[in-house]
């Protein structure tokens, strides 16, 4: 990273950046063509959870090319200034590449919904036989991840 003062190695720091998110931007790429989409997500330390329709998009690129990225961030404020190279932001971001699977297992795709609701201040465990039957479920197992901000 250029600019070190910026940069977050603290692997507690990223995960709590990561645990305020609301979004997380999944990045893909087939054909030499990228592609990046926001979704709901969650996260257990190690592993980046998704769910997805069974057909789509992102599945038929994941499906070609599981290698992928992904991106996080706070936006917290914007710094004006008298001169248009002198204005800032206060954000913290996280950035990172895994290989994302497709979890098959009833169980893996319970567990991973928990992750999901979790995220989002829930504790619901009730996903019917009927509805996970349809829903597809991506885990990305993070390889590389690091963080930055400016406080």
């Amino acid at each position: 990273m250029r600019q070190k003062e910026r940069e977050i190695k603290d692997r507690k720091a990223i995960d709590n950046i990561i645990k305020r998110c609301l979004v997380c931007r999944l990045a893909m790429c087939a054909d030499g063509q990228p592609y990046v989409i926001p979704l709901n997500f969650g996260y257990d330390g190690k592993n980046l959870y998704f769910h997805a329709a069974l057909e789509g998009r992102k599945i038929d690129i994941i499906r070609r090319n599981s290698s992928v990225g992904f991106e996080f961030d706070i936006l917290h404020e914007i710094i004006k200034a008298e001169s248009a190279c002198k204005w800032n932001t206060k954000y913290e971001s996280v950035v990172g590449s895994g290989k994302a699977e497709i979890i098959k297992d009833v169980e893996g795709k319970k567990s991973a919904l928990e992750y999901i609701m979790r995220q989002y201040g829930s504790e619901a465990k009730d996903f019917p036989e009927e509805v996970l039957k349809k829903t597809l479920i991506l885990r990305v197992r993070i390889l590389e991840i690091s963080g930055k901000a400016i406080k």
